[in-house]
C-alpha cells in the first residue's frame, strides 16, 4: 500500500502510540521508522493533521497524539488489514473439534479471541424477542435428581438440575416432558415465563411433584431469557497503563462490563461496528464487534472486543472479522453435528 506523506505519517503516529502510548514527535518518528524526511517537513505534516482533527497534542507534551477522528481515518484508510497466523491457527484448532457444543465453541473462540488481543472479548447472543423454544428434554440424572434442557430455534441451551422425591417415576417424566413440548414448543423466549404460568395447574393434576418442577423450570426459563452477554478476559484490561494508573477510569470500564449497558454498545446494524471512544461516556474506550449467524433463523448474535481506545485496530478488527466469518460457516454447514 503506498501512502502520500501525510498519510504515513498519520499512520506511524497512531502506530507508535497504539505501540508505547507514548506521545510522538517528529524526530522519534525519523528515528524509529526511518522517514526519508527533515524533522521540519513532518513537523509540517503533523501540524496540517493536527489542523484537521486527527492528531492532538496532550496537556504537557511536546508530542501528539491520534485523535478520535484520527483512529477513525487509520482504520478506514490506513490499516494492513491482515489477520494474524497464530489466532487463525487456534481457532481452526477449535473449530475441528466436532464434539463440541454451540457454547463450548463460543467460549473456546472468544478466550481465544481475548488471550491474543490482550482484550475483552464478548458474545451477545441473539434478541430473545425472535428466539422461539424448539425443545424441552428432562433427564432424571439420579433417583433424587432431575435435569431439565430447553434448546431454542437458534441452537441454545439453558438447564437446571434439580432435586425431586425418590417416588417420582419414570412416567412422570415422560407426561411432564410431553406437557411441556405440547404447551412451550414455538413459543417466543420472552412469553415463556407467563406461559409456564398458564400451565401450572395442568401440571398439578399430571404430576406429584409438580411444585419442585414448575420452580426448577421457571428458575431456568427467566435465566435462559436474560442472560444474552458473555464476558471474558476482564483481567486483561489491567495490564493497560491508562487502567491500571487510573482507578477512576477502569472503574467505569467495568461498570460499563457488568452493568448491562455494553449491550447496546455492541448492538448494531452493520455486519462489523467500529466505535472509538465515547463507549457509553467513556471517551478512553473503544468496541469493534461484528455479526455472526447460528441456525437458519433470521436473529443475529454478536462477537465484540472491548478494550482502550488505543487498541491496536489493525490486529483487532481484522481477527474480529476473521472469527465472526469462521463461526458463521462453522456453525451454517453443519461444523457442530
Amino acid at each position: 500500500m503506498k501512502l502520500n506523506r501525510s498519510d504515513t505519517v498519520l499512520k506511524y503516529i497512531v502506530e507508535y502510540f497504539i505501540k508505547t502510548a507514548e506521545p510522538v514527535g517528529s524526530k522519534t518518528l525519523i528515528e524509529v521508522y526511518h522517514l526519508p524526511y527533515s524533522s521540519a517537513t513532518i513537523r509540517n505534516e503533523m501540524f496540517a493533521l493536527e489542523k484537521i482533527g486527527y492528531i492532538e497534542k496532550p496537556h504537557s507534551s511536546a508530542g501528539r497524539v491520534p485523535s478520535s477522528k484520527g483512529y477513525r481515518y487509520y482504520c478506514e484508510n490506513l490499516r494492513e488489514k491482515g489477520v494474524d497466523e497464530k489466532l487463525k491457527y487456534s481457532i481452526q484448532q477449535v473449530l475441528q473439534e466436532k464434539t463440541q457444543s454451540i457454547e463450548e465453541t463460543i467460549k473456546a473462540s472468544c478466550e481465544i479471541l481475548s488471550h491474543m488481543t490482550s482484550l475483552v472479548s464478548v458474545f451477545l447472543g441473539p434478541d430473545e424477542r425472535g428466539e422461539k423454544l424448539a425443545n424441552v428434554q428432562l433427564i432424571k440424572v439420579s433417583d433424587k435428581t432431575l435435569t431439565a434442557i430447553f434448546v431454542t430455534d437458534s441452537g441454545y441451551v439453558e438447564n437446571k438440575t434439580f432435586i425431586v422425591d425418590e417416588s417420582m417415576d419414570s412416567d412422570e417424566v415422560v407426561k411432564c416432558v410431553k406437557l411441556l413440548n405440547d404447551r412451550l414448543v414455538g413459543t417466543p423466549v420472552v412469553d415463556l415465563v407467563d406461559k409456564m404460568e398458564s400451565i401450572k395447574p395442568i401440571l398439578s393434576d399430571y404430576i406429584i411433584n409438580h411444585e419442585v418442577i414448575y420452580k426448577a423450570i421457571l428458575q431456568a426459563l427467566l435465566r435462559f431469557a436474560g442472560d444474552r452477554l458473555s464476558l471474558y478476559g476482564r483481567d486483561e484490561l489491567f495490564n493497560y497503563p491508562e487502567f491500571k494508573n487510573d482507578v477512576g477510569k477502569l472503574e467505569k470500564v467495568f461498570k460499563l462490563l457488568n452493568d448491562g449497558s455494553l449491550v447496546k454498545e455492541v448492538e448494531g446494524e452493520d455486519n462489523v461496528e467500529v466505535k472509538i471512544g465515547d463507549v457509553d461516556g467513556n471517551p478512553d474506550v473503544s468496541v469493534v464487534s461484528a455479526k455472526i449467524k447460528i441456525g437458519d433463523n433470521d436473529q443475529s448474535s454478536t462477537i465484540a472486543l472491548v478494550g482502550p481506545k488505543r487498541m491496536d485496530y489493525d490486529k483487532v478488527i481484522s481477527a474480529v472479522e476473521y472469527l465472526a466469518e469462521a463461526l458463521t460457516e462453522y456453525f451454517n454447514k453443519g461444523g457442530n453435528d
